[in-house]
């Protein structure tokens, strides 16, 4: 077990605030908890991809990066009209 191993296990824990506050948060909350929630996949993808040492992966992390705020908009612009 090296140190971005125990990093990646440490930061699964910061997705459980995340799905805490989407299930039972206002619209708003949601919403942030959602784009929070890509961001700490995003890096924990990084994480096991220095874990694991297989650096094409990363491009996979990239991606869920940039897909994850695309799927924020997309879900702020179908909730228009209740935020």
């Amino acid at each position: 077990m090296n140190v971005w191993l125990i990093a990646s296990s440490v930061m699964l824990l910061a997705l459980v605030p995340c799905g805490w506050v989407a299930l039972t948060s206002s619209l708003q909350k949601r919403l942030v908890a959602l784009e929070m929630a890509g961001i700490v996949c995003t890096l924990e993808l990084m994480l096991l991809t220095m874990a694991f040492n297989r650096m094409p992966m990363m491009d996979l992390a990239l991606a869920l990066g940039l897909l994850s705020f695309g799927a924020g908009m997309v879900f702020a612009h179908f909730l228009e009209r209740y935020l």
